[in-house]
């Protein structure tokens, strides 16, 4: 049985689109919408979907950037939302984030040796004689040598740049750590070496992922288990294996049909789904994918459907199952 490292339990987080004349809140972009999952200790949980399907938002929940408007999160055991800020403190070295943008995520004013050693000093983790030694060892870690510390961010290509951010993320030495599109903005050949460089560094520091991407293909080679989000809402989980051989919703069936397939004699059928997905600021009142599903059926329009385990650890939320 595998140990849960973070459980959580219902999460939501809306943005106010419009207030009335008395300033409270009438329209909301549902953003995130009643999401519950856990990630274990030790494991990669990917997280798939749409640009504007709520992943970037579910992770900047995790790592405090946001503040939900509904739902729990529990991390080892402690219910962490709604802490003070001296006590959120404590546990927001253990969670930590590489963002997307590699350049827009450094300080472009300080050094990369300091952008390293600016969140072991703040945490006091380190004599301030030790720091260096510290940057230095993460630096290598990343396969960056350490005379380049005293190197500015736009000296560095994006690739060294997204090194930096891992390097960064690694300096407080994190429990978790929420990996948000971290190949997205980087060559095809570049994306390769710094997966490669995730899956190493799990290894050597034991860390537990949360990786967010769009395509099924790029978490494949990291993920251990997969949650696919659409709309704000989460539609099928499961085991790699298990959802690469026999995707159950629709919606992933659609994603896995868009994956390339290396072998130009192999055929595969696509599926193209029609239409465009739907506002997060006036959802459908039913299943939110049902506008775009060829499997649809007429319950799908008036009632949302759960997420419920068809398979050992296999979810879906799907009126099919």
């Amino acid at each position: 049985m595998s140990e849960v490292l973070m459980d959580i339990q219902n999460l939501s987080k809306y943005f106010t689109v419009e207030t009335n004349m008395l300033g409270k809140p009438v329209s909301f972009l549902k953003a995130v919408d009643d999401v519950s999952l856990t990630i274990n200790k030790g494991e990669a949980f990917g997280l798939v979907g749409e640009s504007g399907c709520g992943k970037t938002t579910f992770g900047k929940i995790l790592v405090n950037l946001y503040q939900p408007t509904h739902g729990k999160i529990f991390f080892e055991g402690l219910e962490i939302t709604g802490l003070k800020e001296k006590q959120r403190r404590a546990y927001c070295k253990d969670i930590q984030m590489i963002f997307q943008d590699p350049y827009a995520s450094l300080n472009p004013r300080m050094t990369i040796g300091d952008i390293i050693a600016e969140p072991i000093l703040i945490n006091n983790l380190l004599p301030r004689d030790k720091v260096e030694e510290r940057v230095i060892y993460l630096l290598n870690c990343v396969g960056l040598a350490q005379h380049q510390r005293n190197r500015y961010p736009h000296e560095f290509s994006g690739g060294q740049r997204q090194r930096v951010g891992i390097a960064r993320a690694l300096a407080v030495q994190p429990k978790l750590i929420v990996c948000d599109e971290p190949v997205s903005a980087l060559d095809v050949s570049i994306q390769a070496q710094v997966l490669n460089l995730l899956d190493d560094l799990k290894d050597e520091f034991g860390l537990t992922y949360l990786f967010i991407a769009h395509g099924l293909n790029v978490v494949k080679h990291i993920s251990d288990r997969v949650g696919v989000m659409y709309l704000g809402k989460l539609v099928e989980i499961a085991a790699k294996r298990d959802l690469y051989a026999n995707p159950l919703h629709p919606y992933t069936q659609a994603l896995l049909s868009a994956i390339p397939i290396i072998n130009p004699e192999k055929k595969k059928e696509r599926i193209i789904l029609e239409g465009d997905v739907p506002s997060p600021i006036d959802p459908p009142s039913g299943c939110r994918f049902c506008s775009r599903c060829f499997k649809r059926m007429e319950q799908c329009k008036a009632n949302a459907p759960a997420l419920k385990e068809v398979a050992p650890d296999h979810w879906v939320a799907c009126h099919l199952f």
